[in-house]
């Protein structure tokens, strides 16, 4: 049976970026991909360190609270005494994609990198990263040492327009080691690496883990379910039935346990479906960071 290839020992994994505050019509909720990523990956047994930065405000404090709520350690937020804790406002369109009116700046523009890589220490670890932090040069150089010190790294790219622009992703691309995009992005990055539209995706996804080097490309569709291509291997798996309440959230809750998979060297057709599984259930909740009803 194909498995992920080589081990990993690692005994962290890192998240690293954006801590927001999601602001609906009718409440706020603590996300950001980084945050939500860590608390399934801690949900499923991983040492995790949450890098980001938050303001020493009232939000702020009650992202501390919500981290402990969550059992998602506080060592690696950093406290920004000038800018105010991050912010988004979302809204929904009418087939329910969110959307997403992100402060700038926020404190999570300014990540320390000496300050994360203390609370590291000489330890090995994974690193899980996004686009979006980036946008910010300081947030970026930390993110980029990180990269540097990192023995695998796990690149969600995650679209935010205009902060996630076509140079950001494909510098990215190159530190990469796994890649994850939902449809729409990859056919944007095919579109960015000249190949054509009306290539096959699956021939578009083999040519970017040629281009830039990657272990694995993993692509979600929504209801179709997902798929990944690795070592010229490709697998399949369908969406979990489900109603949906809000999608927020669910992309990192599959890209989290595509992750656990990884670590645990587990056949790349069970991980894509426990993938499917946990972000159809936080796709079926309200939030992005609801209790797990299973392990």
């Amino acid at each position: 049976m194909e498995r992920f290839g080589g081990p990993m020992n690692e005994t962290m994994v890192v998240t690293v970026g954006e801590v927001v505050w999601d602001c609906f019509p009718d409440r706020k909720v603590l996300g950001g991909a980084p945050l939500n990523v860590a608390y399934h990956l801690s949900s499923l047994g991983h040492d995790v360190l949450a890098v980001s930065r938050i303001g020493d405000d009232q939000l702020g404090r009650a992202t501390l609270a919500k981290f402990r709520e969550l059992n998602v350690s506080t060592a690696g937020v950093q406290i920004d005494a000038e800018l105010q804790t991050g912010q988004v406002t979302v809204s929904f369109d009418q087939d329910n994609e969110p959307k997403f009116d992100i402060v700038a700046p926020a404190a999570w523009d300014a990540i320390e990198p000496i300050k994360a890589l203390s609370e590291i220490a000489d330890r090995p670890f994974s690193l899980v990263f996004g686009t979006l932090a980036q946008r910010d040069r300081r947030s970026r150089d930390a993110i980029v040492q990180l990269q540097d010190k990192a023995s695998y790294r796990f690149y969600d790219v995650n679209l935010r327009p205009p902060y996630t622009i076509r140079e950001l992703v494909l510098n990215s691309l190159v530190k990469a080691d796994t890649v994850k995009v939902n449809e729409k992005e990859l056919c944007i990055l095919g579109n960015w690496c000249g190949l054509a539209a009306e290539m096959d995706r699956k021939k578009i996804a083999g040519n970017l883990i040629k281009q830039f080097g990657l272990e694995a490309l993993v692509v979600t569709e929504g209801a179709g379910g997902a798929w990944i291509i690795v070592e010229g291997n490709y697998y399949q798996a369908d969406a979990e039935p489900i109603t949906i309440a809000d999608t927020v959230g669910a992309g990192d809750a599959f890209f989290a346990a595509l992750i656990h998979g990884k670590i645990q060297n587990r056949p790349w057709a069970q991980c894509l479906k426990e993938a499917n599984r946990r972000g159809g259930y936080v796709a079926s909740q309200a939030g992005a960071t609801p209790k797990i009803p299973y392990s």
